[in-house]
């Protein structure tokens, strides 16, 4: 197929109001990243990109986790792809952000700084190990201090890692274990750096320390037996030093945050992104979803999924324009994800089915409100 026939199939699909369309939409233009010079040259065409800038976005946000993952893929290495796509894409399961936080030559360093405070530890440990990692993310690696991407950082040979960065890394590896074997096999590992790191390391370390940088083994092991009498006072533990544990509390739902608040100033936030987030069993990304899009206060909105009213999750939903079509699928996505909440049985179900009017979403979110701050 041509390239004209080719931008005018996707323009074709990108004008149909039919759901099956849209998704064709997106299926086509993974298909088409897969087209090499054809694909540059109808990607880059101005239809597509004024496509690109409108639509695209709001197809992808609400699209499937399957279809999102391979367009991931295939928009990995793609230089035309939208800026804002690609950085919701990166704030994605990790699955699906994998490839893109990997390769993708939109992401700049700004976007992959951002990603380091804005992203879980997982979505960190990638941005570590991409490929030619520049000093200024290198920078924010090491203010940050997570032993888990610190690590990662270190068995990435590609970064540009300088003396003192370098330096901070053997520091820090004092404290954390895993760091230890990728910073004595590190080409930036200098002879003092070497003896630093020898103090603290495994016999098997120290066997490759001193055989590449020819280090003398007595006189390193003399010097350490001398600086753990001093640290100790003459006593020498017989426990060895045991590794920190660092976790990072709520960082999921911190992520989640973000990446609302992303899609709803972008304007990309709507009722069928909360029904995705229910299909792939993500209850605390819908609940601030319908926060979000309701202006709720989300306890209001938690308090609500946990009680036995589920006309309140109605009113909530009526009030961002959910279909009563849709409800009942809702009500029992929710119910499965969180034991059987909201109850009521089929007598909640039957109250809930008044909360869809007939009145305006500004009357449900009104009433909502009012009711939920009761509860």
């Amino acid at each position: 197929m041509s390239v004209a026939a080719k931008t005018e199939e996707i323009l074709g699909l990108a004008r149909s109001r039919a759901v099956q369309d849209r998704e064709r939409l997106l299926l086509a233009i993974v298909d088409l990243c897969d087209a090499g010079e054809g694909a540059e040259a109808v990607m880059s065409s101005a239809p597509v990109q004024a496509l690109l800038s409108s639509i695209f976005m709001s197809l992808v946000v609400e699209a499937e986790r399957d279809i999102r993952r391979r367009l991931a893929e295939k928009l990995a290495t793609a230089a035309w792809a939208p800026a804002a796509l690609i950085n919701v894409l990166a704030l994605d399961d990790i699955e699906i952000a994998r490839p893109i936080i990997s390769s993708s030559p939109v992401l700049q360093d700004p976007d992959l700084v951002r990603l380091l405070t804005e992203a879980t530890i997982e979505h960190q440990i990638e941005v570590a190990r991409r490929p030619k990692l520049g000093p200024p993310v290198v920078a924010a690696i090491l203010q940050q201090n997570e032993p888990a991407v610190l690590t990662a950082l270190a068995g990435n040979l590609a970064a540009q890692i300088g003396h003192t960065e370098m330096t901070a890394l053997v520091q820090a590896s004092r404290r954390i274990v895993s760091l230890r074997s990728p910073c004595a096999h590190h080409p930036g590992l200098t002879d003092d750096l070497a003896r630093e790191l020898y103090v603290w390391v495994g016999q098997a370390l120290r066997h490759a320390l001193t055989a590449r940088f020819r280090l003398d083994p007595e006189a390193m092991d003399a010097a350490i037996a001398e600086s753990v009498r001093e640290a100790h006072g003459g006593v020498v533990s017989e426990h060895p030093e045991q590794p920190e544990v660092w976790q990072r509390e709520g960082e999921k739902e911190e992520m989640e945050r973000r990446l609302l608040a992303k899609l709803d100033i972008a304007g990309q936030l709507r009722p069928g992104y909360l029904l995705r987030a229910l299909r792939e069993q993500k209850l605390s990304l819908f609940i601030g979803g319908l926060a979000t899009l309701g202006r709720f206060d989300p306890e209001h909105v938690r308090r609500s999924v946990d009680s036995d009213r589920p006309e309140l999750l109605a009113l909530a939903c009526a009030a961002v324009g959910i279909d009563r079509s849709v409800f009942p699928t809702i009500l029992a996505l929710v119910r499965d994800l969180n034991g059987g909440k909201p109850g009521g049985g089929k007598e909640g179900e039957r109250r809930a089915g008044g909360a869809f009017g007939p009145f305006a979403p500004d009357i449900a979110n009104a009433a909502f409100r009012q009711a939920a701050g009761k509860v």
